[in-house]
């Protein structure tokens, strides 16, 4: 016989996509949201206090917990979605990093297997078809043109999982690849990019729908040059992504891009590497090192920032207490948007009956991670709530 894990939280404070109600109910039914509202029952979980939000959706992360997705070994790759997944993150895509290419491919045929088990929601390739002038931490020598058929070589390896694509359109066969993986279906990111205004509009035309952590490895705003920042920022068919950890973006530059984009279109990101959820030190990401100290990801040789070591509770945490976003936005920006943008939003991304039971709980006041649960199941802190106490 089948049981089925019935279970309602009530007291909370839900952050729900018409606005932000107090002390309601919500009930859970096997894997999903079963019903919002309705009178306390036996055997309720007390939430008061607490408020409710909908799982986090990573667009673009490449490890934590001391493990990465670019090892390509299984293990590694469950320990760094499993590192997220208690930080508040219930959807992951795993980024790889600038690699020989068919070495990036065997990573692809690993993280696919783990997509289909149903712990990925797809692959993101980084690299290696971007711009020496803006690699970042990726290795030089290892970066290739966007030429077709080694993109379209990636994305066959993914085995039906690539959700996306990051690439710099300048490059020689930078805009027929966008104009592939529009055709496939898989999203083509305008990222680690020299291009500038004119050549960015004709990657937006011909099918790119997302910025790589906008801001980072790519020309600022010149009052003559506008580059690809302003490109990406006005078209209303992109979704940016931004890197709210508070070491790669100051806040004034996250408001400029809510003020001129907006929360659906903004996806808040981590680009974390390997070190999220641990101390200082030495990790790999892709085939180089990177050295942590004071919590910041950079090269041994402090040429470049080399990802962050965020986790999204954590960006979440910020983006409320640091920045200027309400509890809406946050919400928008670290769930409905990139689920949207995946194509995921009829099942995550909001708390709304019918859709699966991916929630964070958080502590009202100082918006700290307190509990995660995943398809109805809690991962972390559920057995700190009690039952609501008869009147």
């Amino acid at each position: 016989m089948t049981v089925t894990n019935r279970t309602a939280l009530a007291g909370a404070r839900l952050v729900l996509p018409g606005g932000v109600v107090e002390g309601d109910r919500l009930a859970v039914e096997g894997e999903r949201i079963a019903g919002l509202g309705g009178d306390t029952g036996p055997g309720d979980l007390d939430l008061t206090g607490y408020t409710v939000v909908p799982g986090f959706v990573d667009l673009h992360v490449h490890g934590g917990g001391g493990a990465s997705y670019a090892s390509g070994i299984a293990e590694e790759a469950l320990l760094a979605a499993r590192t997220h997944l208690e930080h508040g993150t219930t959807t992951t895509v795993a980024s790889t990093v600038t690699g020989e290419i068919d070495e990036v491919a065997r990573q692809a045929h690993v993280l696919s297997e783990l997509v289909e088990d149903g712990v990925l929601a797809g692959i993101h390739f980084e690299g290696p078809f971007i711009s020496h002038n803006r690699c970042g931490a990726h290795r030089p020598d290892l970066l290739r043109d966007p030429d077709p058929a080694l993109v379209r070589k990636l994305v066959d390896a993914a085995r039906g999982h690539a959700r996306m694509v990051t690439l710099a359109p300048e490059l020689p066969g930078g805009l027929d690849s966008v104009r592939m993986l529009a055709d496939l279906g898989v999203i083509a990111a305008v990222g680690h990019t020299d291009s500038d205004y004119a050549t960015t509009l004709e990657a937006i035309e011909a099918g790119a729908t997302v910025a790589t952590h906008l801001f980072n490895a790519m020309p600022g705003i010149a009052h003559r040059a506008p580059g690809p920042i302003v490109a990406l920022l006005e078209d209303e068919r992109v979704t940016v992504e931004l890197i709210n950890d508070g070491v790669h973006l100051h806040p004034s530059v996250l408001d400029l891009a809510y003020g001129t984009a907006g929360a659906n279109r903004v996806a808040l990101i981590t680009d974390a590497m390997g070190a999220a959820g641990m101390g200082d030190g030495l990790y790999p990401l892709g085939p180089l090192q990177v050295q942590v100290k004071d919590g910041v990801a950079m090269l041994p040789d402090g040429s470049s920032i080399a990802g962050s070591t965020a986790t999204l509770d954590r960006v979440f945490r910020r983006a409320l207490t640091v920045g200027r976003l309400t509890l809406g936005q946050a919400v928008e920006s670290l769930s409905a948007t990139p689920a949207r943008l995946l194509g995921l939003g009829d099942s995550i991304g909001s708390l709304e009956t019918g859709k699966l039971a991916d929630l964070v709980v958080v502590d009202s006041e100082g918006y700290d991670l307190v509990a995660v649960m995943r398809r109805g199941r809690w991962i972390v802190g559920g057995e700190r709530f009690s039952t609501v106490k008869p009147a």
